[in-house]
């Protein structure tokens, strides 16, 4: 299993904006079957910081979901919106240790 994580900087006072924009994604991501995601933002360190996190069941999936994800319209247009919120990001892939 992984883990990935996107994180945005945001540019200042937009967290309400880019939070309203996420929750319109969801919706978008659950018809599309994407795999479900966590929402984090900032509570010390970074202002404006918020990370989207998710799991797969290794990286084949991974690639396929953003594969299918970056063809389709609907995503392309809520991703357009959400483009100008942010100041960076960067993307963590991480893989869990069984226990």
């Amino acid at each position: 299993m992984i883990v990935v994580r996107d994180v945005f900087y945001l540019k200042f006072g937009a967290a309400k904006q880019a939070l309203a924009l996420i929750e319109k994604a969801k919706d978008i991501m659950k018809k599309d079957s994407f795999m479900p995601w966590r929402v984090l933002t900032d509570f010390t360190g970074h202002s404006y910081t918020l990370i989207l996190e998710s799991e797969y069941k290794n990286l084949s999936n991974f690639e396929a979901e953003m594969q299918k994800g970056f063809s389709d319209k609907k995503w392309q247009s809520w991703y357009e919106k959400f483009k100008p919120l942010v100041n960076s990001s960067y993307r963590e892939i991480l893989k869990v240790v069984p226990q």
